[in-house]
Formats: C-alpha cells, sequence, structure tokens
C-alpha cells in the first residue's frame, strides 16, 4: 500500500510544471511527509497523556492540524469533502497562512534541538511547488493512506523513502551529492564501530545516510536498556548541511529511521573557524563523504592552515580538528588526493600521517558513486598517534558496476573481514609509514607484490582526453605547418 501510495504522489508531481525533477519530487514529498508524521506524532502523544490522566500541549495550533486543513473527518471518520480544502483555497491557504506560520516556530522554539525549531527551519528553506490547487489535494489524499503509528510501518516508509533518494541521486550530477551507496556506509560504520554512549558527527550530512545507518548499526547492539535508547535519540547523532534541500531530508530521513528531533544544523560547516573549536565541540566517531571539486570562497578558507579552494580538502581538516583524542573517523575522499603534487595536498597528508593514524585505505572502483565518474578512496584513521602502518584494500567486485548493477553488501564482505586483522591477500596489503616519502608524502594505491590496477577511465573522461589529444596533435601538425 505505501509504494503504491509514493508511486501515485509522484505520478500527480510529474504534472506539476514546479516539479521538473527527482530533486523536486523528493523536496514536495518531503514537507508533506513531515506534516503528515507531525499529526501521527502529536496523535500518540495525546493518547497516552489521556491514558495518565494529563492533558497534552499541542505543538501545532487547530486550523494548521493535519486533520483541519489537510484531511477533516466526518462522523464516520472519513474524509469530509464538504470541509477539505482544494483547488485555490487550498494553494492560497498553504502559501498564505501555513507555511508563514510553521516558519514562525523558529523564533518561537525554546532551542536549536526541539523539533519545534526542526518545523520552523524546515518551512523556511522550503516552499511549495505544486501550484494547482487540485493537484495538491489529489497529493495529500494520497499522501493521508500513509501511517506511522508502528515500528513495522516507520520501517517500510523508511526504505520507500531511502529509494526516493537513491532516485534523486542517480537522477544527475547535483542528486549525486545527496546518496552515498548504503552498502558502502554500512562497511564504514562496521570498520568505526561505534559504541553506545559515543557522539557520531557528519560535517556534510547530506540525506543522513551514515547517521541513519550507525543508528541501525547501534540499536541493533544486543540488551540494550531505557537509558540506552534516550541517549541514541537525543545525544548520539550529530550533522551540519548547507544546502536547504539536503537538510530537509535529512531530518526527514532520520526522522522515518526512529530520531524524532535530529541534532542537524543547516549552516555552512567550513564557515567555522578551526582555531575557535573547543574540546567539547569535539566528537568521537566521524563518517562522512565530503563533497568534492567545489570551490570555496577566499574568506571560507582562511578558516584553515592549509588554504585550498577544494571543499574536501577543508573537509578532512576539519574532521580532524573535530575529532577527540583517540576518535575515529571513516572519510571518502577522491583517489587524486592521495597522489597530487600541489602544496596543498602534499601538506595536508603530511598532517594527517603525523596528527593521526591513518590505518586503513579502501579503493573504491569506478562506478561505486552512480552518475559520478571519478575514483575515490576511504581513508580510515585515528586522532592522537603518527600514522605508523597502512593497510591497503582494493575493492574488485568482478563486474563494472553502474545504475543497474550497483555494489552490494556482499562486495564488501572481504574488506570488513580481513579489516579485522589487517591480512594480507591478493587484493590487500600493508606499507609502513618509514617507507612513505617524507617529500612527498605519496599514499598512492601501489601493490608493492605487484598487480598494478587497471584504471577504468569513464566514458566522459574518455572524451576529455581524446579532445586533449585532439588538441595537442592539431598544436603539433600547426608547428610542422609552420615550418614548411
Amino acid at each position: 500500500m505505501f509504494e503504491q501510495a509514493f508511486k501515485n504522489i509522484d505520478n500527480v508531481l510529474w504534472k506539476e510544471a514546479g516539479c521538473a525533477s527527482e530533486l523536486d519530487y523528493a523536496e514536495q514529498t518531503s514537507w508533506l511527509l513531515f506534516l503528515k508524521y507531525l499529526d501521527g506524532l502529536e496523535q500518540d502523544r495525546a493518547m497516552e497523556a489521556q491514558l495518565l490522566g494529563r492533558k497534552y500541549a499541542f505543538i501545532l495550533d487547530p486550523p494548521y492540524r493535519w486533520e483541519s486543513w489537510a484531511a477533516p473527518r466526518d462522523a464516520d471518520g472519513k474524509l469530509d469533502h464538504n470541509q477539505a480544502l482544494t483547488g485555490d483555497d487550498l494553494r492560497d491557504f498553504v502559501d498564505g497562512q501555513l507555511f508563514p506560520y510553521l516558519h514562525g516556530f523558529r523564533q518561537r522554539a525554546s532551542g536549536p534541538n526541539t523539533i519545534e525549531y526542526k518545523i520552523g527551519e524546515i518551512f523556511g528553506e522550503i516552499k511549495n511547488k505544486i501550484r494547482s490547487g487540485y493537484n495538491l489535494r489529489e497529493i495529500i489524499d494520497h499522501m493521508d493512506e500513509l501511517r506511522f503509528r508502528s515500528q513495522t510501518e516507520k520501517h517500510e516508509l523508511s526504505h520507500l523513502y531511502e529509494a526516493k533518494i537513491r532516485n534523486m541521486g542517480n537522477a544527475g550530477r547535483n542528486g549525486g551529492e545527496y546518496y552515498t551507496p548504503r552498502p558502502l556506509i554500512r562497511a564504514m560504520v562496521r570498520v568505526v564501530a561505534p559504541k553506545i554512549g559515543e557522539r557520531i558527527y557528519d560535517g556534510a550530512v547530506g540525506s543522513a545516510g551514515f547517521l541513519c545507518e550507525a543508528y541501525d548499526y547501534l540499536k541493533a547492539q544486543p540488551k540494550l536498556g531505557t537509558a540506552d535508547l534516550k541517549t541514541l535519540q537525543e545525544r548520539t547523532f550529530y550533522g551540519q548541511e548547507k544546502k536547504s534541500l539536503a537538510y530537509v531530508i535529512a531530518i526527514m530521513n532520520m526522522i522515518l529511521h526512529g530520531i524524532e528531533a535530529p541534532n542537524i544544523a543547516h549552516t555552512n560547516t567550513l564557515a567555522e573557524n578551526l582555531a575557535d573549536i573547543e574540546d567539547r565541540d569535539r566528537y568521537d566517531v566521524i563518517l562522512a563523504n565530503p563533497p568534492f571539486g567545489g570551490k570555496e570562497r577566499k574568506e571560507v578558507q582562511q578558516n584553515f592552515a592549509i588554504r585550498t579552494g577544494e571543499t574536501a580538502f577543508l573537509f578532512l581538516q576539519h574532521f580532524i580538528k573535530r575529532l577527540k583524542a583517540g576518535g575515529r573517523a571513516g572519510v571518502v575522499i577522491k583517489n587524486t588526493f592521495l597522489s597530487n603534487g600541489d602544496n596543498a595536498s602534499v601538506s595536508l597528508r603530511k598532517l594527517l600521517l603525523e596528527s593521526c593514524q591513518l590505518h586503513t585505505v579502501l579503493d573504491c572502483p569506478g562506478g561505486t558513486f552512480q552518475g559520478a565518474g571519478v575514483k575515490t578512496v576511504v581513508l580510515f584513521f585515528e586522532k592522537g598517534a603518527p600514522t605508523r602502518r597502512i593497510w591497503y584494500y582494493r575493492l574488485d567486485p568482478g563486474r563494472n558496476l553502474g545504475k543497474t548493477n550497483p555494489l552490494n553488501d556482499a562486495d564488501l564482505a572481504e574488506f570488513v573481514e580481513l579489516q579485522q586483522t589487517c591480512a594480507d591477500s591478493p587484493r590487500s596489503w600493508s606499507v609502513d609509514a618509514a617507507d612513505i616519502d617524507p617529500s612527498s608524502f605519496d599514499l598512492s594505491v601501489k601493490n608493492p607484490d605487484g598487480g598494478e590496477e587497471v584504471v577504468h577511465l569513464s566514458p566522459q573522461e574518455i572524451i576529455d582526453r581524446i579532445a586533449a589529444l585532439d588538441a595537442e596533435s592539431a598544436e603539433v601538425l600547426g608547428k610542422i605547418r609552420a615550418l614548411l
């Protein structure tokens, strides 16, 4: 039923001129899903209070509750079509009254980690793009079919929402920023192995995939008590996100996974001055896939000891600074970071090796990230002591990865198993830090026993190389003609 409801909603959104891509579908589904979730949460809390003989103070005033404007009921509990807004009346209410009211919660909330503050943040960052009030009514009717009352229902909805995020990631270059393959995340979580009571952070949170998977991992631990579950809810998961759409999706994704008021801040992580970070601001575990290829302004670069326009390099500095002594991290980064000869890359590798024990490098094949041609590695490190020995593992699923043949958990099973002991194998080997060239700190993925990697270029990389060779040939021919 849930899957069909999601399909029906997408079919209606497809008719909307203001919703042109999977990104728009995810955004518009998210704010409606959030309000439907909030309605269920309030109903549950009101029922619990009634059973305890208490009065429940609703978060939303009566006119703005789902049951008032979206799905009013008749005496038989069915949708009252005479009371339900539709057409221009519905659109004008949503744009002119509902969104401004909800945005006002940001000022009225008691603190940033309350659900009231999240309401204000979400509805200040997005807008209703559904211009037809009749389409909006149809979508609301489908959304009203969804239920959040049981853990089974929430679990099914979270899977459907994850599929929507994955589709958004496959939709194009921008969407790819929001989706890291979940099998890769799960492998990273297992290697870093967070524990109950540790604080986990992602400063480039995207759709909150790392935090959601870490939550699932910890919640599955045996013999969790009430205090442990409260710790997971309130004092374990932290994230920051710059982009509005990703922020909204991250909050909704965490809510569907079971975190009622996610500790996600809507801010530019890189705008923080590293010199201002104190011990209380540091975390036990960091899991992240920071955006790469982006460029930051000069004034942002001033916050970092190693100044560079490459976004991912700034994030890596931020993560090293944000880790507690003894803290553990798993961070995705472009594989060119390992060998680039520019000053920033060399300095950053030196910083990483001298301030952290870089114990594992996972080399991922092309196609790991669907829609992105760049190759990546995952760096696993622990802060507080210099690097002594690095274990490399070259992931090879034995097939070309792509949208129809994505990475799966079985592909990473050997890596997770061998990493426990850093054992040598046809795909893995170790390098002593003493053997690393101190002039370049080159960390390239080179198996000392041979078997060098065959580099598979993406179609775009092949086109770019052909174009470069054509330009080179034209230049040589031009010089030859000039001599004749």
